[in-house]
């Protein structure tokens, strides 16, 4: 694995109008792919908020048969518990804090030592170590 997928970037697919160059790109390297624990918990939560419907059942199928069939889902382990805490202190002090779950999907990349690919890595940016890319156009 080389990649590592943030929420914005697997959700485009089940936005009603997804961006078709991100479809490409993550097309074009799934193979390349993973996502993490925080990340899915993110998808599932989304899910979770709306009321049974059409479009609730589409994106649970969306999840299950698309998401997750394709992508290995990497857990927070030890080592993304270590870098992340080190990494949330180090942004306290310097009155830089990050949201949490950014701070968990950023540690779980760099212990896996890959690269996240997320659609506004502008958030991701301050993390020291991590590498990141913008699929966005």
């Amino acid at each position: 694995m080389r990649f590592l997928l943030d929420t914005n970037v697997l959700s485009e697919g089940m936005k009603r109008r997804p961006n078709p160059r991100i479809l490409a790109r993550v097309e074009l390297r799934a193979a390349e792919c993973t996502t993490a624990a925080p990340v899915l918990h993110e998808i599932r939560y989304g899910i979770a908020l709306l009321e049974p419907s059409q479009r609730r059942a589409a994106l649970e199928r969306y999840l299950t048969e698309v998401i997750l069939s394709v992508y290995p889902v990497l857990p927070y382990d030890t080592a993304a518990a270590e870098w992340h805490a080190v990494e949330r202190a180090r942004l306290s002090r310097a009155g830089k804090p990050a949201p949490y779950v950014d701070g968990s999907i950023a540690a779980i990349a760099v212990a896996n030592d890959l690269v996240l690919v997320t659609a506004d890595a502008r958030g991701f940016r301050r993390f020291k170590g991590l590498r990141v890319e913008s699929w966005a156009p």
